[in-house]
């Protein structure tokens, strides 16, 4: 995925949560192995009001990713539900509170 341009700090992790599930959604509508996500930025920012949040970051320890379980396949990718995905082993640290940059 290319994307044009990227909030590295408040937007990126949530567009890369939301692609990965687009790419399982799309493997199990066309019965092919999810493969790999591999993302690439055109202007990536880190706004200047960001930058002790993502010190934080990257001061704490990585955890193994979560793992994702598909509940059924539906006969279109666009009848997928809340329900349809379950996460197993999720672990997360606390929130960093940010402001999004206007």
């Amino acid at each position: 995925l290319y994307q044009r341009s990227a909030d590295i700090f408040l937007g990126v992790p949530f567009n890369i949560a939301s692609y990965s599930l687009l790419l399982h959604m799309m493997a199990q509508q066309t019965n092919l192995d999810v493969g790999e996500f591999i993302w690439t930025g055109g202007d990536c920012h880190l706004y200047n009001n960001h930058l002790e949040q993502a010190d934080i970051q990257l001061e704490r320890e990585t955890f193994k990713l979560p793992d994702l379980e598909m509940q059924r396949q539906p006969e279109s990718i666009f009848e997928y539900q809340f329900e349809d995905f379950v996460i197993h082993n999720y672990k997360s640290h606390p929130h960093i509170p940010a402001d999004v940059a206007v």
